[in-house]
């Protein structure tokens, strides 16, 4: 049975419905991926399913579930500490859960009349509500997902606010998890670390992404909507790249027969005299009805048009960093980075949120000086820079006057265009090219950033994190543009498979604080770290035998049980690591849920029980090891 669907859902806000009398079903265990172009309505439908828009006609079967949303960007005016932001998910007992928690972290610094009195009040409240509960979920959410409850909110990273945001959604025991592009804005270490966690949830997933890598690895089921339906595409990512494909030339060749039925109708209305002789009233019905059917057909929406603007080919060497080194508010970014590019270099640059990959860029392309060390730029150079943060776009005019700056032409590789010409090849319409920048969707936002940096010839091309909020469609064209592109590429980006797609080699922020330069794409430096950290690992290992020996000598402070259990755990730990691994893997095959209900229960039953075993494994682990050392 369906733990929810949707009947004959309609939802319109003017104009062509966004949702047009749709069907949908959601069945228990499901990670389902919404997908479609930017404001097809995904986000749309995910706030029908939330509770938070009323449709305007349909309905709505399985309402009484406990739905949780996690938006897209962190709300404004979140404060407090990690626990009490995630205790906020619980509702109405949230603040008598927050007052207690506080009181408690009170009593360390004042343990005053008053002070003990505010927590007798506390716990009494609590009790009264059955707040302990409560609090042991939040507790045991916040280990999960490896959260310090007493870190304020506000001093966190973009990731860690997605991860605790997360852990607010999830403390409701949540029927259904919805995530509306939750990996926006996360550096990869971050997305890696909630695909796991997703393929380890065992609830049931309805979520959003334009990263097509994360996709590809956490849906059982896609769903399209396009033109105001929606289609299902069981399967992964590549499934539904072949299957739409198919279905779209299907699609034409029924449209290109149905064009030329109506046409040689249309011919026969014509004829005249003759035709009127002849005239049978039933044709002519069915002629009205084909009218009305071609009336009411919307067209796919075509694709963005994007050609770059052609510069003079730069010098050989574009630019040359010798030693460079730099810190930011007593922390090092990096240290003694040297490197040589050549004109057609693709060079992609990894790293954690706020290691330095845009400070390394402003260094290499000369508009800051690096602390140490030099950088030589080349020749002939004509430098455009995408900005992550749309510096370039003015908020209050609108989005022909950012392009056309008062101008009605545009010039594009030695053609003139009118600027609401040029607008259209980004799927801007004139109503839309007239609007505020601060009315438009990320999406459209990152499109016309687009827009206006193409009007500008290059042969250095700079571009900070242009993938964020694009669809797949303006992202395949942006990969293909990029690869045919004949200039310099400097790209910074967390999505892996545009890192993969687009650039020959990686600059990237390792994780022990060094910039290294490695051979191609994201898989190959995953694949070349490997292979380095396996090089080093014999070493490693030597040298902590010898010291495990000396150590066995000196007078240990554990028992016997405990140095059995130190020494057995390990191994353990590793067998629980691979069957977990065997779990997840069968868990992420779409084949999986097209099994029983019964087995697909068992089986993340099993894993959820499992990973509690492993989590209580580590922290004896843990502990032991930090008894042995003291």
């Amino acid at each position: 049975m369906a733990l929810l669907s949707l009947k004959q859902l309609t939802v319109s806000f003017g104009g062509p419905n966004l949702l047009d009398k749709v069907e949908f079903q959601l069945d228990r265990g499901e990670r389902v991926c919404l997908v479609g172009r930017n404001g097809a309505g995904k986000s749309t439908l995910m706030k029908v399913i939330a509770g938070e828009i009323m449709p305007d006609g349909g309905e709505i079967i399985g309402q009484g579930l406990n739905i949780a949303r996690l938006e897209q960007e962190v709300p404004d005016g979140t404060e407090g500490t990690v626990f009490d932001v995630v205790a906020k998910g619980l509702g109405d007992i949230a603040p008598l859960l927050i007052e207690y928690h506080h009181v408690i972290h009170q009593l360390e610094t004042d343990y005053s009349e008053k002070v003990l009195a505010a927590l007798e009040k506390a716990q009494h409240n609590l009790e009264a509500v059955d707040g302990w509960s409560v609090e042991q979920k939040v507790e045991a959410v916040l280990s999960r997902l490896s959260l310090d409850a007493d870190m304020e909110f506000s001093a966190l990273s973009g990731g860690m606010k997605r991860r605790v945001l997360l852990a607010q959604a999830l403390v409701k025991e949540p029927d259904v998890l919805l995530l509306d592009e939750p990996t926006n804005h996360l550096d990869i270490a971050s997305i890696t670390w909630l695909e796991e966690f997703l393929k380890g949830y065992g609830g049931t997933l309805l979520f959003i992404t334009h990263d097509r890598m994360f996709l590809q690895s956490i849906a059982t089921r896609i769903i399209q909507i396009d033109r105001g339906q929606l289609v299902s595409f069981p399967g992964d990512y590549a499934n539904f790249l072949t299957r739409r494909e198919a279905m779209l030339e299907e699609e034409a060749q029924q449209n290109a027969l149905f064009d030329k039925k109506l046409a040689q109708e249309e011919v026969w209305i014509r004829q005249g005299v003759k035709a009127r002789r002849t005239r049978n009233e039933g044709r002519v019905r069915a002629l009205e009805q084909l009218r009305r059917e071609r009336g009411e057909r919307r067209e796919v929406l075509g694709n963005v048009k994007m050609k770059l603007q052609d510069a003079d080919r730069s010098g050989k060497l574009v630019l040359e960093a010798d030693n460079v080194s730099q810190s930011y508010d007593g922390r090092q970014l990096f240290k003694d980075f040297s490197t040589v590019i050549q004109r057609g270099d693709k060079i992609g640059l990894i790293g954690a949120n706020g290691c330095g990959k845009t400070t390394l860029l402003s260094i290499l392309l000369g508009r800051n000086k690096p602390e140490f060390g030099s950088v030589k730029l080349g020749t002939k150079m004509e430098i455009a820079y995408f900005d992550q943060l749309r510096g370039q776009l003015d908020e209050e005019i609108s989005v022909v006057d950012n392009v056309g700056q008062g101008k009605d032409f545009v010039e594009v590789n030695g053609v003139s265009k009118h600027v609401m010409g040029y607008l259209q090849d980004f799927l801007f319409t004139p109503e839309r090219a007239r609007t505020p920048i601060k009315s438009l969707s990320g999406g459209e936002r990152n499109r016309l950033l687009l827009a206006k940096l193409f009007t500008q010839p290059a042969n250095l091309l700079v571009m900070d994190e242009p993938t964020n909020d694009l669809d797949a469609e303006t992202l395949d064209l942006l990969e293909e543009l990029l690869i045919d592109y004949q200039g310099t590429l400097l790209l910074v980006s967390h999505d892996r498979s545009f890192i993969n797609n687009v650039a020959t080699s990686t600059i990237v922020f390792d994780d022990d604080g060094e910039v290294r330069e490695y051979v191609g794409g994201y898989d190959d430096w995953v694949q070349q770290r490997s292979l380095d950290k396996r090089a080093k690992a014999p070493a490693k290992k030597a040298g902590k035998g010898k010291t495990n020996v000396k150590k066995v000598n000196k007078k240990s402070s554990l028992s016997y049980q405990e140095q059995l259990d130190l020494e057995t755990l390990p191994k353990e730990i590793e067998q629980s690591e691979l069957k977990q691994s065997e779990l997840l893997k069968k868990v992420g095959e779409s084949e999986f849920y097209q099994q029983s209900q019964d087995k697909i229960t068992k089986t993340q039953d099993e894993l959820a029980a499992l990973t509690t075993e492993l989590e209580v494994m580590y922290e004896r682990w843990d502990a032991l090891e930090a008894k042995k050392e003291s």
